[in-house]
């Protein structure tokens, strides 16, 4: 190490995740990088007149998180939306409630935007319809999305205004539910989001800003350092929005922005352009059978994957359901038999219905897998009772991917379910949903490899394990500091950790009150 060091963190539990040196008691750093990593009696050599010296108290020391999939923009919207979440509501009476307060601080006229709601946890068992929403709010426009962010409900006064009626044919993907007597829309749509968010105006700027502050401050309190962004509605703009939240300093965490397909390969930019703060990431690709029928057509998902993989750029496939993983491995395959290429790392997001067969394809192409393993605690409970019998031992297989040679990174899906890290570890072990249901238990994994798939796995699905990921010299100084270890605790108490520091290039980004 050339110089002092500019700050030493010591007295810490190290788990570098680094083969070299799993374990270590001291990490100094120099600038934004990690300059060493070694043992307590080695603080006065390293340290100078100038450095800064943090005493870690002996607890646990991580690389940063890094949430492999997520929506920053979604996130920041909803934190600015009525909370319908099975946390803050449990019926359709209670959602009319609180859209209801929503509607009297409004003027008429004015867009009330709702999120979160799950039809599962609600007493009535059903989706809101537009009669509820009506009821609520007549003389506003709302939209109540569902804490998938695959459906929305609006209102028949939002109907009217995106010009939603029973003589509206659905867009390609996109599905509205309809009265069987009637044919009269109910206001639920599903798959229709890229379609209404044309009509419906967007967050004001003073939204738009707390919304992002309110989001910034979220992941650094949960001891995230990076973001990949897996909006398939990203495109220039996003990345211009990006790229300026940056440089203001509004958007802290390092962030790998991916675009939807047909906007990367008409944006002129090569792939991996951007530096370590912000950097362009795959093209994403939404494989659904909302309609009952794949979406993209498997021909036409098999000419974008060819076309994109042919131009150089990684590949990210939404796949959750068991027929759109198999197209998806499929595709993937019959790209890389046309044009075979070392390290493409294309990935397949969700993955949660995987058996054998798809699951070897993804083996033989080397395929990424970016699963939410939060989803098992969140949803769990919803899996059990309604997931078919005949899938059910397929769903969020990560034992099977980590033990068939799959990279497995995980992310949060944010806002789908909340972003803490550390619940997923805990689901990812335990196997556990929130009401203490198992699901699955032989497809439980170690605490160690759970903390690699939002590090170590995270960071190489983005290209980025030469700087991110793990704690060693040359690596970025991307930090947290928990309150205990996870591989250490028992396992059920591992969501009980907190986060108490953040550090992201050196600096402390957030630090608890601790």
């Amino acid at each position: 190490m050339k110089g002092k060091a500019d700050r030493i963190l010591y007295n810490a539990n190290v788990i570098t995740l680094d083969g070299s040196r799993p374990r270590a008691q001291l990490v100094a750093v120099k600038g934004e990088r990690i300059a060493w990593v070694g043992d307590n009696d080695e603080r006065r050599e390293i340290g100078g007149r100038n450095t800064r010296l943090i005493d870690c108290e002996g607890k646990t020391l991580v690389p940063g998180f890094n949430d492999a999939h997520c929506h920053i923009l979604a996130l920041a919207s909803s934190l600015t939306s009525v909370d319908c979440s099975p946390q803050r509501v449990s019926s359709i009476a209670d959602i009319k409630a609180q859209i209801r307060k929503q509607a009297q601080k409004l003027p008429p006229g004015s867009w009330i935007r709702a999120v979160g709601y799950n039809e599962f946890y609600l007493a009535e068992g059903r989706h809101p319809t537009r009669w509820d929403l009506d009821e609520a709010a007549p003389l506003h426009p709302v939209k109540l999305v569902h804490r998938s962010g695959h459906a929305s409900v609006l209102n028949s006064l939002a109907l009217s205004l995106v010009g939603i009626s029973m003589d509206s044919a659905e867009p390609p993907g996109g599905l509205i539910e309809r009265d069987l007597e009637t044919g009269e829309p109910n206001g639920i749509l599903f798959e229709m989001e890229a379609h209404i968010d044309k009509l419906v105006p967007p967050l004001s700027e003073a939204e738009f800003e707390e919304g992002i502050r309110l989001a910034n401050e979220r992941y650094l309190s949960l001891g995230i350092t990076s973001l990949q962004d897996t909006t398939v509605h990203n495109g220039l703009n996003e990345w211009q929005t990006f790229h300026q939240l940056r440089e203001r300093g509004d958007l802290v965490p390092r962030l790998s922005l991916m675009m939807g397909i047909d906007a990367l390969m008409q944006s002129g930019l090569p792939p991996r352009h951007g530096d370590d703060g912000m950097r362009l990431g795959a093209g994403k690709i939404v494989l659904d059978e909302t309609t009952g029928r794949l979406h993209p057509s498997p021909e036409e998902l098999e000419q974008k994957v060819l076309g994109a993989h042919q131009a150089g750029f990684q590949i990210a496939i939404h796949a959750i359901e068991e027929g759109a993983v198999e197209a998806a491995a499929k595709a993937l395959e019959n790209a890389l038999a046309q044009i075979p290429r070392e390290d493409h790392r294309h990935r397949l997001e969700h993955c949660s219905v995987c058996p054998p067969h798809p699951l070897e394809r993804l083996r033989a192409s080397h395929a990424i897998v970016v699963t939410q393993p939060a989803f098992i605690y969140y949803s769990g409970e919803r899996y059990l009772a309604t997931v078919a019998e005949g899938q059910l031992p397929w769903l969020y297989r990560i034992g099977s991917f980590l033990r068939n040679g799959l990279i497995a990174a995980a992310g949060s899906d944010s806002p789908v379910v909340p972003n803490d890290p550390l619940v997923g570890i805990y689901a990812a072990v335990t196997r556990k949903a929130e009401n203490g249901e198992e699901l699955l238990v032989e497809e439980g994994i170690s605490p160690i490899e759970a903390l690699k798939m939002y590090t170590v796995y995270a960071a190489f699905a983005s290209f980025d394990e030469e700087v991110k990921g793990s704690i060693a010299g040359g690596k970025l100084a991307d930090l947290a500091l928990l309150s205990a270890d996870p591989t250490a605790v028992a396992p059920d108490e591992i969501n009980g950790i907190e986060v108490e520091m953040t550090i992201i290039g050196g600096r402390i980004a957030w630090r608890g009150a601790h």
